[in-house]
């Protein structure tokens, strides 16, 4: 499998994720001294526990997509470790964070963190488990499940468009998939009708070679598709 990643992106992201979690610490640690030192500042102490929460999440997205270790690239690239030289897959460097183009086709995969039991029903997403750990660290030290069907529909389209501006107009353009992907090895997954295909890490590759097997890309649209995304 052919891997092409923006190392400096990840490396430079890296580091605002650990220096705005040290700046949030500190602000939140001023906050609490004015809170119990100097009471009557009720707005000043107020001001930095927000403003250091705010840099917590901020520094908490950072961390988690290129901060922490394996990165989710790194674990999409073990979930898939031994596809064949046709495939070629994107980390950071097109439209879509992460791509994969190959015989199973052109997918968008998004990962996802969490643990616990993920459900999907009625146009909702919910996660369930982890207890009263599980709540403080989806508040202080990891991010929420959020809306995963907006952010895949974002993806999608974003890839569209770039792949749209690079193809010659009468260039018919391959349908663009995209899964939803857990990497925690702990993660219960009850989402069968999720408007996308949604799995764990551990099931990705066995998903994608029966794709290959139904729908496959041929060697030209391949070509084609990896050329309008260039280096």
């Amino acid at each position: 499998m052919n891997i092409i990643r923006n190392d400096k992106s990840i490396k430079r992201n890296a580091m605002i994720g650990k220096i705005t979690s040290i700046v949030s610490l500190a602000i939140l640690a001023a906050g609490m001294y004015v809170t119990f030192k100097l009471p009557e500042k009720v707005s000043l102490s107020l001001s930095a526990l927000l403003i250091g929460f705010v840099l917590s999440q901020m520094g908490i997205y950072y961390t988690n997509r290129w901060g922490r270790n394996p990165r989710p690239d790194e674990q999409i690239d073990a979930a898939l470790k031994g596809f064949s030289k046709q495939y070629y897959l994107y980390h950071y460097t097109t439209a879509a964070t992460h791509v994969l183009v190959g015989p199973a086709g052109v997918w968008t995969l998004l990962p996802k963190p969490q643990k616990g039991t993920i459900i999907y029903h009625k146009n909702r997403w919910k996660k369930r488990g982890g207890g009263v750990l599980g709540a403080y660290l989806s508040l202080f030290a990891q991010e929420g499940l959020g809306r995963p069907d907006i952010e895949i529909a974002s993806e999608v389209d974003a890839l569209k468009r770039a792949l749209r501006k690079q193809l010659p107009d009468e260039q018919e353009l391959p349908p663009i998939e995209a899964a939803l992907v857990f990497t925690h090895p702990d993660v219960d997954i009850q989402t069968n009708d999720a408007p996308s295909p949604t799995l764990s890490a551990k099931k990705l590759k066995d998903f994608l070679r029966k794709s290959a097997k139904n729908k496959p890309l041929s060697a030209g649209e391949i070509e084609m598709i990896v050329g309008a995304l260039g280096d």
